[in-house]
């Protein structure tokens, strides 16, 4: 009786140690690690360049004024169509400036000074005249005395230059004499009043366009007075749409002329376009964090037909996405399974519930998913984010969303 109870206990110990044992080895064992897994697909993959850009109209012109003058007001506004040759502005001359009390004296005086002028000048040529008349005197008795042989012929000969120079004498008082009436006239003028653009005696200048086309901009839509150059208006076509975008140089060597762009974030439906040039030289442009960047200017034409970005006007903020490679039928794995290996990338696919490491080699990748030349197929399932604690064959728990 003593030996059974004996045996009894024995394995009742025996038991508890298994247990122990058994919660031991599951309490130290390694625990199936918690993943979130995506399949890999097949289907088109594009790579792009994705950058801000603004349009522009392809030719902009700017009508200015040929000379100083008074600009009429501007009936036009932005959004009005012109034709070529049509008047956009008209220019009157500009108002003499105001004379004040202090200048009107100093003018009234200059013009008693020039009609003083005027009567010193014609009193000289009075005086030549007399002159002039006194030497044709003496030549004519000198040439009658030479004749009957009383006088030398060098001393005819000196009357004759006499009166040559007499006359020029008196062309030169006469010159004096209209220089002093011109001076008269200038200090009459300077009191006339000034005369109000417009006036009855005022002629106007038409500014034309020089294309057809639509107004752009009106910097000075009132009367005003301008300086020889001052812009009247912009005028340009909005059918002749295109992109201007600031790309970094290390990505404008791959938006090569004819790459696809695809224009998005202008307000309405995305547009194709097409890359026209990419501009020789580069500038330095400051980023937002401070950062020196050489960039370049990428011009790019708008492919759809008009009606598509009709409402795209000139100045607008687009988005550019510039297609540097697009494949179809392309083995696709999302962006955030992948993580370097050795020289070059490798992926956890899920093996029932184990993971196992496996090699790939990528072909591109844009900013979602990567285009993979092999190492998975389409259908398996890869792990995305894989933690720091996963390994090769390690026992893993999809995680359910």
């Amino acid at each position: 009786m003593n030996v059974l109870k004996l045996k009894k206990t024995t394995w009742l110990w025996v038991a508890a140690g298994v247990a122990v044992l058994a919660a031991l080895a599951w309490a130290f064992s390694p625990r199936p690690v918690e993943v979130e897994t995506a399949a890999v697909r097949q289907g088109h993959f594009e790579q792009s360049i994705e950058e801000d850009g603004r349009t522009r109209l392809k030719d902009r012109y700017t009508v200015s004024a040929p000379v100083a003058a008074r600009v009429a007001r501007i009936v036009l506004r932005e959004g009005d169509r012109v034709a070529a040759g049509d008047v956009v502005a008209v220019l009157m001359p500009v108002m003499s400036s105001m004379v004040d009390e202090r200048s009107t004296r100093e003018a009234t005086a200059r013009l008693k000074a020039a009609a003083a002028g005027v009567e010193r000048a014609s009193a000289r040529v009075a005086r030549a005249r007399i002159s002039l008349q006194e030497a044709q005197l003496e030549k004519e008795r000198t040439e009658k005395l030479a004749g009957a042989g009383f006088l030398s012929a060098s001393r005819l000969d000196a009357v004759r230059l006499a009166l040559a120079g007499t006359r020029r004498e008196l062309q030169v008082a006469d010159a004096e004499r209209e220089m002093a009436l011109q001076e008269k006239a200038q200090a009459a003028a300077a009191l006339l009043q000034p005369v109000a653009a417009g006036g009855s005696n005022t002629t106007p200048l038409s500014v034309r366009s020089p294309v057809s086309g639509v107004v752009l901009r009106v910097p000075q839509p009132s009367e005003a007075t301008i300086a020889a150059g001052a812009a009247l208006l912009d005028i340009g076509d909005p059918l002749q749409m295109e992109v201007i975008s600031e790309l970094l140089t290390t990505d404008a060597v791959q938006a090569t002329a004819g790459r696809r762009v695809v224009i998005e974030r202008w307000g309405g439906p995305p547009v194709e376009g097409v890359v026209r040039r990419v501009e020789p030289a580069a500038f330095t442009k400051v980023s937002a964090l401070g950062v020196e960047e050489q960039r370049v200017n990428v011009l790019i034409d708008v492919s759809n037909p008009p009606e598509a970005w009709r409402s795209m006007g000139d100045g607008f903020r687009v988005s550019v996405r510039i297609v540097t490679a697009s494949i179809e039928q392309a083995v696709l794995a999302p962006l955030g399974a992948l993580f370097p290996h050795g020289k070059g990338m490798a992926a956890y696919r899920l093996d029932g519930r184990y993971a196992r490491l496996q090699p790939v080699e990528v072909g591109a990748r844009n900013n979602n998913e990567a285009w993979l030349r092999s190492g998975l197929t389409p259908g398996q399932s890869v792990i995305v984010y894989p933690p720091s604690t996963i390994r090769d064959g390690r026992k893993v728990h999809v995680r359910t969303p």
